[in-house]
């Protein structure tokens, strides 16, 4: 329910170009200018209820984007903590943020790859790239019964949304879920080999 609620309260038409408002609210992803696009709302929302959040969580996103998913995990949470590595989505993201009255969350122009160690561990972290593979550096910036959400597979493939658990120190329960496809994440994970 709280998913639900969250999604009604974000208005998705300032979060989409223009030029575009008028399919603000369609069950579709929509370009969002350098080459990204903002999620649809049903996979906003199942990528949300997926990570099982409680209102006092910590949550890291990886691709701010048009700061949309930010907002509805804004919503439901304590604070936010989101990196993109395009400084001009970023950029904007921040003005609608702000201008949407969202003070619980904190942005950074940085290579998502890194995550954001300064504030970890995290309560969750969503992805809204794809990686080739489940990066071990996010993985570790789990609290322990911590959630990610990534979709993971190869640029303009069909890709699996894969949940991780972090179970112990060194232990992680990797389950996988629907085929989606997102846009590739930039970065180092996108051109490191998938094998190493």
């Amino acid at each position: 329910m709280r998913v639900i609620n969250a999604l009604e309260k974000v208005q998705r038409d300032m979060f989409v170009p223009v030029s575009l408002k008028v399919m603000g609210y369609s069950d579709t992803p929509l370009p969002i200018g350098c080459g990204q696009t903002i999620s649809q709302p049903f996979i906003v929302a199942l990528m949300t209820e997926l990570l099982e959040l409680k209102p006092d969580f910590s949550i890291l996103e990886v691709g701010t984007g048009s700061g949309y998913q930010s907002a509805v995990l804004a919503e439901i949470v304590d604070h936010v903590y989101s990196v993109e590595i395009i400084p001009e989505l970023s950029n904007s993201a921040g003005d609608v943020l702000r201008l949407a009255g969202y003070n619980n969350i904190s942005l950074r122009v940085s290579d998502g790859s890194d995550g954001w160690p300064d504030y970890a561990p995290y309560d969750g972290i969503v992805v809204t790239a794809a990686a080739r593979k489940i990066p071990e550096k996010l993985k570790y910036q789990l609290k322990t019964g911590g959630r990610m959400v990534i979709p993971v597979g190869e640029e303009n493939a069909v890709q699996t949304l894969w949940t991780i658990i972090r179970t112990g120190e060194d232990e992680f329960q990797e389950i996988p879920g629907i085929s989606v496809r997102f846009v590739p994440m930039t970065g180092k994970i996108l051109n490191s080999d998938s094998s190493s």
